[in-house]
């Protein structure tokens, strides 16, 4: 059985929790004393993790080197991995249903990428030269996407984000980057709110911030302005998972093909979305796609690439003058196993199968929802998939409460289901948010 442990065996404060929620939902007093009760119940189970935590802060602000990994009272930390499971250092075990923010596609420790990596690594790495495997990784992701005629390789999809933004603004000689409210493409270019200049870390373009999924202000923004690039995530994925109407992103198009702008798909999440990406899926060819996450099969991945008018400028002997740095951008690891990816694992019918999974996961939830009269909402496409709700202890409860029962979604409700997860682990996913969410 992959879930934790019993309601039985879950300590008397986590079942208060449960059994409190709905009928007192609505009192904030009570919430902070559940939430309260909730954390302290989970860090009551875990000392190990707790006394890695004190540690981890002596030399690591903040106890941590990823930020978004960090939840109260402290995360627990990761043993081993395999599969859909993960095991902490106190040994409970959970469904991964976060899936590395949609990076683990595959799932813990798959086979075949493992195979991958270790038989390219029989042959030497960190070499400093071109090796041939490069090629035929460009290739197939080529023949795969529609935008893409010539691609290159980073490490991340942050990198690849900040590489195509250049690329376009190098293109047109123009400085402005369009981009669009809670859009996140990456450590440095992270936004919030209409009008708003975002992460004080992010990287210092000259960036409007503008309505997502509103055609008519985005349209009249790029006619009216002089923006080099429209950087976009044609489904929002830590924005909340939102979908746009098909009509915003023709809108957008339509606008850059006028006005000579350069639009950007940052696709690090949403081409999992179907073999050719979310453009594919939805029928619009960008100029640039920008990838990354899952692609590696684990390992550091990104990659940018589009038009060959547009990637020429990295080719000397067309005349161009941009040059990419990066030690690691052609890694021996990352390389082989994006091909061992591409040629064995990501195919048209497991990739139909893991969407069509988290089209099924979102209706359930939302008929849940609706019939428990609980004020939440799963938003999302395919396999990615957001919990949303107003009140942010209420998805603080819930996600407590799911990990007593061995099943781990990201904190602020984000979902990304991997290969790995079977209809049983949903079915378990759906059983555990019921319990929680009891008749009044």
């Amino acid at each position: 059985m992959f879930i934790t442990s019993s309601p039985a065996s879950r300590s008397p404060q986590t079942r208060t929790v449960a059994a409190r929620y709905v009928a007192e939902m609505t009192d904030a007093a009570d919430l902070d004393e559940l939430v309260a009760a909730a954390r302290t119940a989970y860090a009551d189970r875990r000392p190990r993790s707790r006394g890695a935590d004190d540690t981890a802060r002596v030399h690591l602000p903040g106890g941590n080197t990823r930020s978004v990994l960090h939840f109260e009272p402290f995360p627990y930390r990761v043993a081993s991995a395999e599969g859909a499971v993960q095991t902490d250092l106190d040994g409970f075990r959970y469904v991964d249903f976060c899936g590395n923010y949609t990076a683990g596609l595959f799932g813990h420790s798959e086979p075949t990428v493992r195979q991958a990596i270790v038989g390219a690594l029989e042959n030497g790495w960190a070499i400093g030269a071109v090796r041939a495997q490069e090629a035929e990784l460009a290739a197939m992701l080529c023949a795969r996407f529609p935008s893409l005629d010539q691609v290159r390789f980073t490490n991340s999809g942050t990198e690849a984000n900040l590489m195509a933004i250049g690329t376009a603004l190098h293109h047109t000689e123009r400085s402005g980057v369009l981009v669009f409210d809670r859009g996140y493409h990456g450590g440095v270019l992270s936004f919030g709110g209409v009008g708003t200049s975002g992460s004080p870390l992010n990287a210092p373009y000259d960036v409007t911030v503008a309505a997502f999924d509103e055609v008519e202000p985005a349209v009249a923004a790029i006619e009216s302005s002089t923006f080099g690039c429209v950087l976009v995530e044609p489904v929002q994925g830590s924005g909340g998972c939102r979908v746009p109407d098909i009509a915003f992103l023709h809108g957008l198009r339509d606008a850059c093909d006028h006005t000579g702008t350069v639009l950007i798909f940052d696709e690090v999440m949403t081409s999992r979305l179907s073999p050719a990406g979310a453009q594919g899926r939805f029928g619009i060819t960008p100029d640039l796609t920008t990838l990354g996450k899952y692609f590696g099969g684990g390992m550091s991945f990104g990659a940018f690439g589009g038009r060959r008018d547009l990637m020429r400028h990295f080719d000397s002997d067309q005349g161009g003058l941009l040059s990419q740095a990066g030690t690691f951008n052609n890694n021996v690891a990352s390389i082989s196993a994006a091909i061992a990816v591409l040629r064995d694992l990501l195919t048209p019918e497991r990739l139909a199968e893991v969407n069509d999974r988290g089209d099924r996961l979102r209706a359930d939830l939302n008929d849940l929802f609706a019939t428990r009269a609980v004020p939440m909402q799963a938003t999302g496409l395919g396999s990615m998939v957001c919990l949303q709700a107003d009140e942010p202890r209420h998805l603080e409860l819930l996600f407590f409460h799911l990990i007593e029962r061995g099943l781990f979604i990201a904190p602020r409700g984000f979902i990304s289901l991997s290969m790995a997860i079977t209809d049983a682990h949903t079915t378990a996913l759906l059983d555990g948010v019921a319990s929680w969410a009891l008749p009044a």
